[in-house]
């Protein structure tokens, strides 16, 4: 799915080329970059994220208002962000995946007389994996 909302960028006063995006259609989703290319960026990654979040809840995306109906206030810029909603709950969603393993014969029967559930299992040790690799 892909959405589009405006989002309204500031020039930073204290930090020179740096800018401030803010999404009006999406209640406190605030961001910023050092660059105009880097405030889009981000301005793209905090709105998949507050969508995503809504999406997670049940609820349905915000409808985006027209660009042409956003005032920014003095000095700043409308301009339209684009965000792949499929793309970015495939990489930081919570959703549960179903994936398939393979694993002996011995260790299924092992596993199943003790009542060890796989996923949890599976998921522990990738959770355990991932947090070594991020220290690392």
């Amino acid at each position: 799915m892909k959405l589009t909302y405006p989002a309204c960028f500031y020039p930073d006063e204290e930090r020179e080329g740096a800018y401030a995006v803010v999404v009006p259609d999406l209640p406190g989703c605030v961001s910023g970059g050092n660059t105009l290319a880097e405030a889009m960026v981000m301005g793209m990654d905090a709105a998949s994220g507050w969508v995503l979040d809504e999406l997670e809840d049940g609820k349905p995306a915000p409808p985006a208002s027209p660009l042409e109906s956003i005032t920014p206030e003095p000095g700043g810029f409308v301009s339209m962000l684009v965000l792949d909603m499929d793309t970015y709950a495939e990489k930081y969603g919570e959703k549960a995946v179903r994936k398939n393993l393979t694993i002996p014969a011995w260790l299924n029967t092992f596993a199943e007389k003790n009542h060890i559930n796989f996923s949890q299992v599976l998921q522990d040790s990738l959770t355990t994996i991932y947090q070594q690799k991020q220290h690392a």
